[in-house]
């Protein structure tokens, strides 16, 4: 997918007005990869197709949502929690433990005029206490499922879902997983890597 195909598929969907959004967020996005590797550089030219594809095609996924709080768990450069808050109207919680990283996530919550939705938890994600249970949760390559099951699910109940970019080891991941929690999970592939797979799951919960 080209950047050009890419920025075809965000407007086609979600609309020309939040396209020019996440054209201001990637300019925040290459500014601050001047002072912390937020990215990796060799990306930087390929916003739209590594990275803001490879987020918003996790939002017609979770489509089915009970309304409620989306949780991204190691929000880092704001993806794909950032990317959630422009494509869709839901509260958004960040879980992002460096404090760099915290300050630029609060930086270009305001900065896009999403700060009344968007909440930074500053801190690793097995200290947030929600208020109610979450409807969605997002991860981009921040653990193996199980382990990340199992630091999350104190913020979700059965009807949360799970939306989560694991690459190759999709599959491998769910049949590890189905060890030690139950509930519906499937593999989607993804449409920005094609031997990649997103691991969507509701009514996840201890065996």
């Amino acid at each position: 997918m080209s950047e050009e195909e890419a920025r075809e598929w965000v407007r086609s969907r979600f609309g020309v007005s939040r396209e020019t959004l996440l054209d201001r967020y990637a300019a925040l996005l290459r500014a601050e990869s001047e002072h912390q590797n937020l990215i990796a550089r060799s990306t930087l030219d390929e916003i739209w197709s590594r990275h803001f594809v490879d987020s918003a095609q996790l939002v017609p996924l979770a489509d089915a949502a009970a309304p409620g709080a989306w949780l991204d768990v190691g929000s880092g450069a704001g993806l794909p929690g950032i990317v959630a808050a422009i494509l869709t109207e839901r509260l958004i919680v960040l879980a992002e433990p460096r404090a760099r990283r915290v300050t630029f996530l609060r930086s270009v919550a305001e900065a896009l005029g999403l700060a009344g939705r968007v909440t930074v938890h500053a801190g690793k994600v097995e200290s947030f206490a929600p208020v109610a249970p979450v409807a969605i949760v997002s991860a981009r390559a921040v653990a193996e499922l199980s382990q990340l099951l199992a630091s999350t699910v104190h913020s979700t109940d059965l009807s949360t879902i799970w939306v989560l970019p694991k690459g190759r080891d999709a599959q491998s991941e769910v049949a590890d997983a189905r060890r030690a929690w139950q509930g519906v999970f499937h593999v989607e592939p993804s449409l920005t890597q094609l031997d990649s797979g997103i691991v969507v799951a509701r009514g996840v919960r201890r065996k």
